[in-house]
């Protein structure tokens, strides 16, 4: 699936030569490979540290698999360039996703590539018949996908969170209606957890 992004390059206008123009590249979004493993940790230190192993949605997938189907990333000619997945989750008593973690390459953002990815996320859950989706993320920044505190104002998560950025978003109209209660990971568990690069380096 190619994508249209933009990118600023030094490509001088014919009218005024010292002001860069954006120009037209592309991206694919396909689904993510075992062979993506050591690229899409590096990139997920990149953009969060290993602080990111900290947080309170880590506890929904920590030794974890990634829903089916929902796992994905996005690559350009240098390689790959943003990663997205969802995982199983129960909120209450309704079965949910988790979306997350979402990372861009610093190089690549501002071009789509993180937009193009939710969307595509978001139509795959609808088609594989999944009902709703939650988040811990950027409030408007998620809006414009569907996403309201509103919806997740019921819920609780196994640590402290920012309520502001605790989202949610209904696949089916009603998914939510009326749910309450804690949030808890229910994805299958891996066989032989993954230890990420900046702890094999430590060890």
């Amino acid at each position: 699936m190619l994508q249209p992004a933009v990118a600023h390059l030094a490509t001088p206008s014919p009218r005024w030569p010292s002001i860069l123009r954006p120009i037209a590249m592309t991206f694919r979004i396909r689904d993510e490979k075992p062979g993506d493993w050591h690229a899409r940790e590096a990139l997920l230190d990149t953009c969060f540290g290993p602080a990111r192993l900290e947080k309170t949605c880590e506890r929904l997938r920590e030794g974890r698999l990634p829903a089916q189907g929902l796992s994905f990333v996005a690559a350009d000619t240098a390689g790959l360039v943003a990663t997205l997945r969802l995982w199983h989750i129960e909120a209450g008593d309704r079965a949910a996703l988790l979306l997350g973690p979402l990372a861009v390459a610093p190089a690549r953002r501002s071009a789509g590539i993180g937009a193009a990815l939710v969307e595509h996320g978001l139509r795959r859950a609808r088609r594989l018949s999944h009902r709703a989706v939650l988040l811990v993320g950027d409030a408007p920044y998620y809006e414009r996908f569907g996403f309201a505190h509103d919806l997740a104002a019921g819920f609780t998560l196994p640590g402290p969170v920012d309520e502001d950025r605790f989202l949610a978003r209904e696949l089916v109209p009603g998914a939510l209606a009326g749910a309450r209660g804690r949030v808890v990971g229910a994805g299958e568990f891996m066989r032989e957890p993954r230890v990420a690069p900046h702890h094999r380096a430590a060890a």
